[in-house]
């Protein structure tokens, strides 16, 4: 058994996002496509003799104690076979308040990543039941997988989407789920479609009209794009907007005109990915 893994922490991309209800406990009951990327945060486990979690670095604004990879991490210690304590190195490159998963994704790399290392011996559905008490987006993350989701994101079903390009671009905000998610001006009767209607190319986000409102850089971003050619959607509750390709070389193209754009000052980031149907620690899993 290795004492070291080094795992890639990949974003997503929610295609659309349809609020279609609200429950008696006041979570949101919802349809989307989680897009996974080959792009994101790296994480590094390592041993320790020490009964002990660390973390390197600290995350700017979070305490240790609410880091998701830490609660992740003491969410399965109950569950450890051998006595060695976790060295965790996170590699931040997704933004917080960025809508593509971030911290949620390095809730189930750990949970996965550690699951191994520490001889859990847990199978898919039990990491994922574990991972949604850390939060509603945590499980396609541990089930590894481009998913149709419904419930309140729980309900997954495995898609295979062709690979295509995308062109995410960050607006200089960190947007509030929750402010969002409370908001009275918020969508909440969408009605359902199907996985068919999707594919088609049916769907929306029910956040973004509310999120230009309340957050003009995510505004500008999506006019920029929209004034530019480009049919942009914001992904989750924002702030970061995407545009789809079907090659690289046109997301590359994209990126470059985006290059000089400013809002507030302040030059807007992106990147460019590739969408995978399978994230590297899908196999590090059992199936049953």
């Amino acid at each position: 058994m290795s004492s070291s893994l080094r795992l890639l922490s990949p974003a997503k991309l929610n295609l659309f996002l349809h609020i279609t209800g609200r429950r008696a406990d006041g979570y949101h009951q919802l349809q989307t496509v989680f897009q996974l990327l080959n792009y994101g945060d790296q994480l590094d486990f390592t041993l320790i003799d020490q009964e002990q979690i660390l973390l390197e670095p600290a995350l700017p604004g979070v305490t240790f104690e609410d880091n998701l990879i830490v609660r992740a991490a003491q969410a399965l210690l109950p569950y450890k076979s051998i006595t060695q304590g976790i060295r965790i190195h996170l590699q931040k490159i997704l933004p917080m308040g960025g809508g593509i998963g971030g911290g949620s994704s390095n809730a189930a790399t750990t949970l996965v990543a550690l699951n191994h290392l520490w001889q859990c011996n847990l199978n898919r559905q039990k990491l994922t039941d574990i991972g949604l008490g850390l939060g509603a987006d945590v499980p396609v993350f541990v089930q590894g997988r481009t998913a149709w989701a419904e419930g309140v994101g729980e309900q997954l079903e495995p898609i295979d989407l062709a690979t295509n390009w995308f062109l995410v671009v960050q607006p200089d905000c960190h947007v509030s789920t929750a402010a969002i998610f409370s908001h009275k001006d918020l969508t909440r009767d969408t009605p359902a479609i199907k996985v068919a209607a999707f594919l088609e190319g049916g769907g929306h986000n029910d956040c973004q009209p509310l999120v230009r409102k309340l957050y003009p850089e995510v505004n500008e971003c999506l006019q920029w794009l929209e004034e530019s050619g480009y049919q942009p959607r914001m992904t989750g509750t924002g702030a970061c907007v995407f545009v789809s390709f079907q090659d690289a070389d046109s997301a590359l193209k994209a990126q470059i005109k985006i290059a000089n754009l400013k809002v507030n000052g302040f030059k807007v980031k992106s990147f460019v990915a590739q969408g995978i149907n399978f994230s590297p620690s899908y196999f590090l899993l059992p199936s049953h």
